[in-house]
C-alpha cells in the first residue's frame, strides 16, 4: 500500500510546525522551511499525478488508495480512505505549486510574523491536499472546515483596512455553506442501506427518492464555495481585502473544492436528481458567467476586477459539469477539470502581479495606475501576459478548455450559444484596463520601480505552464477522460 497520499496531507502539517519554530529561531530560517516543505509536497504530488497519467485507472476507480478503519462503533462505521484519479491529481499538483509560489511571494509582500504566516499557509496546504484525495465524506467535510480556520486569520490580520469585516464575511458565509452540506451529508448516511459514507460505495447506488435533498443540500454548500450567483457576495470583499499571497490560494484553489465536489459528490452520488434538474444548474452557471464578467466592467479596483473574473470563470466549470449531464457529452467535465487546472494559475497569477503593483506604486486603483509601462515595464509586460491568459486567448490552455465547455453546452441545446458572448465581453474589460495602466502614458516624467529579474523568473512558472497544458494536454485529459466516462455512465441510468 502507498502512503503517498497521507504524506500529502501531514507533511505540510508537520512543516508548519516546523516552520513556526524556525522562524521564532531565525527569520530567513522561516521561510526556508517552508520553500523546503511545498518543494516537498510538489514532488510527491508530481508522483502522484504521473502515477494517475501512467495507470489511468478504469471509471470509477481510483489510484495510490489507502484504506484504514477510523471509527468502528456499532451503528456507526466511519473510515479513513484516500484515493486519486483523473479528477484529484492535477488539482493536487496545482495546489502544491501554487503553495509553494504564494509563500515565495510572500516573502517581500508580507511584512509582520510572518513565521505565523507560513505557518498557516502550510496548514492550509495540507487541509487541501486533504479535500481532494477523500473518498469519505467525513473526511471532506474535516479537511474543507480546517480550511476555513487558517484563511480566517490570513484575511483578518493580514488583509487591508477592512479585513476584519472581510474575514467575518467569509467565514459566516463559508461555514454556512458546508454545515448545509454536512446536513446533505448525514441525510445521505441515515437514508442509505448498508450505512457508509465512503464514496465509492455510494456512487450509482444511492436510492432515486434519497437524492433529491443531499443534492440541494450539497449544491448550497458548493454554490457558496464556487461562488455562485447569487451566492457570492462574500468572495469581492474577501479577495479585494486579502494579501496577494492568501489571494493565491483562497481565488486559485479553495473554489476547486466546489468544482471538484460538483464531479465527485454531486453528480456521482446523485445522477437521477442531477440529470432532472440539470438545466436549473446550468441556468445558475450561465447566469454567473454573465455576472462576474459584466460586473467586472465597472471594477475600479484591480483586485476587485481579478475577483469578479473569478466569478466568471468558476460560472464556466458550473456550467460544463451538468452540460455533461444534460447532454451526455463528455467534453463538459473534461472541459472543466482543465479548466480548473489552468484557472488556478490563471488567477494566481492575477492577484500575484497585483500584489507586486500595489507593493511598488502603492495603489490597486485602476485610474491611478496610468503610466506603468514607465514606471514598472517588466511588471506591466507580465500583467499583459496574465490578462492574456484570463481572457483565454491563445496560446494559453484557458482557451481550449474554454472552447470545449461551450461546445458541450451546445450539444445540449444550442441556446447555451449565447455563452460566447462571456469571452468577447472578458476580453473587453480586460483590455479597457490595459488600455488605462499599459497603454496610457504618464502625465509627468517619473521613476522606474520594476519587480526584481528573480520575482519575474518564479512568476514565470505561472504562465508557462499554462503554454505547455495547450500542447500537452493529453496529460490532463487522458486521465479525465475515464472521469467523464463515469458521470456520462451513470447520467445514462436515468
Amino acid at each position: 500500500m502507498s502512503y503517498a497520499l497521507s504524506l500529502l496531507i501531514f507533511l505540510p502539517f508537520v512543516g508548519s510546525a516546523f516552520t513556526y519554530i524556525a522562524g521564532r529561531w531565525r527569520r530567513q530560517a522561516g521561510l526556508y522551511t517552508a520553500v523546503g516543505f511545498t518543494t516537498l509536497t510538489l514532488l510527491i504530488s508530481a508522483y502522484a499525478f504521473w502515477f494517475v497519467y501512467a495507470n489511468t485507472p478504469p471509471a470509477g476507480h481510483h489510484d495510490l488508495l489507502e484504506e484504514y478503519s477510523w471509527v468502528n462503533a456499532p451503528g456507526f462505521v466511519l473510515n479513513y480512505l484516500l484515493g486519486t484519479d483523473g479528477l484529484s491529481s492535477p488539482l493536487v499538483l496545482v495546489s502544491a505549486l501554487l503553495t509553494l509560489l504564494a509563500v515565495i511571494g510572500s516573502r517581500n509582500q508580507i511584512d509582520q510574523q510572518k513565521p505565523l504566516f507560513y505557518a498557516q499557509l502550510l496548514f492550509v496546504e495540507g487541509s487541501v491536499m486533504g479535500v481532494f484525495v477523500s473518498l469519505n465524506l467525513i473526511m471532506f467535510y474535516i479537511f474543507w472546515e480546517l480550511t476555513l480556520i487558517p484563511m480566517f486569520f490570513l484575511i483578518g490580520v493580514w488583509g487591508g483596512e477592512r479585513r476584519r469585516y472581510a474575514a467575518m464575511k467569509f467565514i459566516l458565509f463559508t461555514f454556512t455553506g458546508s454545515a448545509i452540506m454536512l446536513l446533505g451529508f448525514l441525510s445521505l448516511y441515515l437514508g442509505v442501506s448498508p450505512q457508509t459514507f465512503d464514496i465509492p460505495d455510494l456512487a450509482g447506488k444511492v436510492p432515486a427518492g434519497l437524492q433529491y435533498l443531499p443534492l440541494l443540500a450539497t449544491f448550497i454548500g458548493f454554490a457558496v464555495e464556487l461562488p455562485a450567483f447569487p451566492f457570492h457576495s462574500w468572495q469581492p470583499d474577501a479577495y479585494e481585502q486579502a494579501p496577494a499571497p492568501v489571494n493565491v490560494l483562497l481565488a486559485g484553489v479553495l473554489p476547486k473544492f466546489a468544482g471538484f465536489g460538483l464531479i465527485r459528490i454531486s453528480v456521482a452520488l446523485f445522477p437521477q436528481a442531477a440529470y432532472q434538474y440539470a438545466w436549473a444548474f446550468i441556468v445558475v452557471g450561465i447566469v454567473s458567467m454573465f455576472y462576474g464578467a459584466i460586473v467586472a466592467v465597472l471594477a475600479k479596483d484591480l483586485k476587485r476586477m481579478f475577483a469578479y473574473t473569478s466569478i466568471n470563470h468558476m460560472g464556466f466549470i458550473l456550467f460544463g459539469v451538468f452540460a455533461t449531464v444534460a447532454s451526455g457529452n463528455p467534453l463538459g467535465v473534461e472541459g472543466a477539470i482543465l479548466l480548473m487546472f489552468v484557472h488556478a494559475l490563471a488567477v494566481g497569477s492575477l492577484f500575484t502581479i497585483s500584489g507586486y503593483i500595489q507593493k511598488q506604486s502603492g495603489t490597486r486603483e485602476i485610474s491611478g495606475l496610468k503610466g506603468i509601462r514607465q514606471r514598472m515595464p517588466l511588471t506591466s509586460t507580465l500583467l499583459v501576459f496574465s490578462s492574456c491568459a484570463a481572457m483565454a486567448l491563445p496560446p494559453f490552455a484557458t482557451f481550449l478548455a474554454e472552447l470545449m465547455v461551450i461546445s458541450a453546452g451546445i450539444s445540449a441545446n444550442s441556446y447555451t450559444a449565447i455563452t460566447i458572448l462571456v469571452p468577447v465581453i472578458t476580453g473587453g474589460y480586460f483590455l479597457w484596463m490595459l488600455k488605462r495602466t499599459v497603454l496610457t502614458p504618464a502625465d509627468k516624467p517619473v521613476e522606474v520601480n520594476d519587480i526584481s529579474r528573480f520575482d519575474a523568473a518564479v512568476f514565470t512558472l505561472y504562465l508557462i505552464p499554462m503554454i505547455l497544458i495547450i500542447v500537452f494536454s493529453f496529460l490532463i485529459l487522458s486521465p479525465a477522460a475515464p472521469v467523464a466516462k463515469f458521470v456520462v455512465q451513470l447520467g445514462g441510468q436515468h
